[in-house]
This record gives C-alpha cells, structure tokens and sequence, in this order.
C-alpha cells in the first residue's frame, strides 16, 4: 500500500477509535501547556519519534495504555481554573503531575479525575445562568443527570 494510502486509512482509525486525528488532539495540548512536541512526548511517557508518527498518521495507535490516559489527563486538566489562566507555574505543575502518575486502565476505569467542578466554568462560559437553567429544565425529565450538572454549575457561580 502507497505511504499516502496508509495515511489516509490510519488517519480514518484514528477518527473511528479517538473522535478525531491524534494530531489535532496533540497539537492542542502543544499550544495549551505551551510546550515542544518533544516536552509533551516525555509528559506522555512516549518517545518523540513514536508521538510524531502517531501524529502524522504514519502509525495508527497509541499502543500503550497508560500513554492514552495521561493524554486524556491533560485534555481534562486544561479546563481546570488554573491551568486555564495559563499562568506558567499551573501549567508546569499540570505537566509535572500527568508526568509522574501512574495510570492503570481497565476496563472499568480510567485513571484521570472524575471532580465534574471543572466543567463549570465551561459551562459558565458558554451560557449564562438563565440559559443553564432553562437548558436544565428542558433536560430534566430525559437527562436528569445533564440537568443536575447544569444547576451544580449555576450554584457554584454564586460562591
């Protein structure tokens, strides 16, 4: 198979297996954390060689686990309040944190923290408290859970 062909196949596995191309994904984080691919290679627990292939498509997957979870780590530390301010010291103590975990992954789990808090000020963000409440009104009886995460959201902005 043509090195194009191959490509355009892995890039398509990549959409079907992690929502997008791993490049997209890794690009995003080069510029949030404000790091080198090569900087973002060694968080990760991967060689730079292997994330540039993943990256360009020339290799599928990420064959490691643990490697996957601490890329979704990141992703979720990025909407935490002070990584989001992009202060220096907060993205290297992201950084530095994701670097030394130690994910398992089973089936059942995935290593990376479940505190929903950091999806508040996204939320807030995006829509103001009238809007969040009528959107959980409109989700109760069919996503209560949804609802309740919106309310959660609304009630942490008049701490």
């Amino acid at each position: 198979m043509e090195d194009h062909k191959i490509v355009q196949r892995n890039l398509a596995l990549q959409r079907e297996w992690y929502g997008e191309p791993l490049g997209d994904r890794v690009r995003r984080l080069v510029v949030a954390f404000n790091v080198s691919q090569a900087q973002l290679a060694d968080v990760l627990g991967i060689s730079a060689p292997m994330l540039s292939q993943v990256m360009s498509g020339r290799r599928a997957k990420i064959g490691n686990p643990a490697v996957l979870a601490r890329m979704i780590m990141l992703e979720r530390k990025v909407l935490t309040p002070d990584v989001a301010t992009g202060a220096p010291e907060a993205l290297q103590r992201a950084l530095d944190d994701v670097r030394e975990s130690k994910p398992t992954v089973s089936r059942d789990s995935l290593p990376v923290n479940g505190d929903e808090s950091v999806a508040y000020p996204v939320l807030r963000r995006v829509a103001d408290r009238t809007e969040l409440q009528q959107a959980a009104d409109m989700l109760h009886e069919d996503f209560p859970a949804i609802a309740e995460l919106f309310r959660r959201a609304i009630r942490a902005a008049s701490r």
